[in-house]
């Protein structure tokens, strides 16, 4: 998934419209933990990054791409993006 979201709504708390962007995030892993696996691999790893656009994201791990996010609402950014793609692993 390479998406940019906005981090804020006319409609919604800027703290709903962050809750979406998790929610989002955490069903699209689920949804690639779901599909099978490469013969010969064991599970899969996914490569995040966040930031403000795709040329100035960091890399992060998976476990903190809601903390990154947060932390970009809290710049006052109107948006942030979002990368995560999977990658099959040996353990």
């Amino acid at each position: 998934m390479k998406k940019t979201f906005p981090l804020q709504s006319p409609s919604r708390e800027d703290a709903r419209v962050r809750d979406k962007i998790r929610q989002e995030v955490n069903r699209d892993v689920r949804r690639q933990r779901r599909k099978p696996l490469p013969e010969g691999f064991e599970r899969w790893e996914f490569n995040c990054r966040v930031g403000l656009t795709p040329e100035t994201s960091e890399v992060r791990s998976l476990k903190d791409v809601g903390h990154a996010i947060e932390a970009i609402a809290v710049t006052g950014a109107t948006a942030v993006y979002v990368e995560i793609l999977p990658v099959p692993m040996l353990r």
